[in-house]
Formats: C-alpha cells, sequence, structure tokens
C-alpha cells in the first residue's frame, strides 16, 4: 500500500451511479431503441454503456472502422449477425463481440424477433455520435448516408469504404 493510499480520507460522497429498469437516456434511430446506461459522467469518459433493442430485420449501420475506442457488445437475447470485413457471426444471447480500433464492422438483426445487446465504448467518445443522429431526426432533416458519415468524422469514425 502506497503511503498516499494510506492517509488518503474516504470520500465523504462517492460517485456511485445507479441506474434503474425505467431510468437511463433513450435515444430512438429508426427500429433501434438504445438506452444509455453510463454516458462517461460517472467514469472519467473512460467508458460508456449502452442496452439496445433491435427489431425485427433492422438493418445497422455500414461498416465501419473507429480508431479511438474499443466497441463491446454482448448479446441479451436473440441473434444479432455481425460482419466484420467479409465474414459474418450470428451472436446469440450470451455471446460477447468485442471489437478493437481499426477494425471494420457493422451488426443487424435479421430475424423475425427483437434482439437486445448491451453496447460498450472506451473510452465514452462515441454516445455522442447516437445523440447526433437522432438530433437530426428531430430536427426533421433526413438522415442521409452524407450526415451519418459527417456525425461519424466528428468522433474518429469512418466508414469502411473499401468494403461497400
Amino acid at each position: 500500500m502506497t503511503e498516499e493510499a494510506k492517509t488518503s480520507e474516504p470520500q465523504a460522497d462517492p460517485a456511485v451511479s445507479v441506474v434503474g429498469p425505467g431510468d437511463g437516456e433513450t435515444i430512438v434511430l429508426g427500429t433501434t431503441r438504445m438506452r444509455v446506461l453510463e454516458d462517461g459522467s460517472h467514469t472519467g469518459h473512460r467508458l460508456a454503456i449502452a442496452e439496445s433493442v433491435l427489431a425485427p430485420h433492422t438493418q445497422g449501420p455500414p461498416q465501419h472502422r473507429h480508431a479511438q475506442h474499443d466497441e463491446g457488445f454482448y448479446i441479451l437475447s436473440g441473434t444479432i449477425r455481425f460482419t466484420v470485413g467479409d465474414e459474418d457471426y450470428d451472436a446469440t444471447t450470451g455471446t460477447l463481440v468485442m471489437v478493437p480500433p481499426g477494425t471494420p464492422h457493422t451488426f443487424a438483426n435479421p430475424t423475425d424477433q427483437p434482439a437486445v445487446m448491451l453496447s460498450t465504448f472506451t473510452p465514452d467518445l462515441y454516445v455522442q455520435y447516437f445523440r447526433d443522429l437522432q438530433e437530426v431526426l428531430v430536427s426533421g432533416r433526413p438522415l442521409t448516408q452524407q450526415a451519418s458519415i459527417d456525425a461519424m468524422n466528428r468522433y474518429a469514425t469512418e466508414p469502411a469504404t473499401d468494403l461497400a
């Protein structure tokens, strides 16, 4: 134990975050409903966590690469198809998919049933991307491919155009 650890006082009000079943920020993007459980504000921006419900036959984003963050997906229910480069993986309940920076990827729900996944973003950089997309829709503007690409670029992400 370091000298600093021995002498540091406990925090009077620890920064514990508790998000209940009906809590969190909701972001709706077409047939996907995302509930932000942690946006990074309680983790020093090291980690963000979101729960997403993908309706049946939901297409995901075009394949893309993140330059600055890892993205994790834990399947809570249903089946989600991940495309990584030119390989498809059908991830079912209980499966964890980790995507490191620079890896092209996308996901979709090709089934007749809803699918639910828990996503992690380390650091929290990408949560604002989803907020930006929702703002486009709320403002009445169409969510075009260019609007999505512009938003991606703001968060160190680019389409994997070599795989289009």
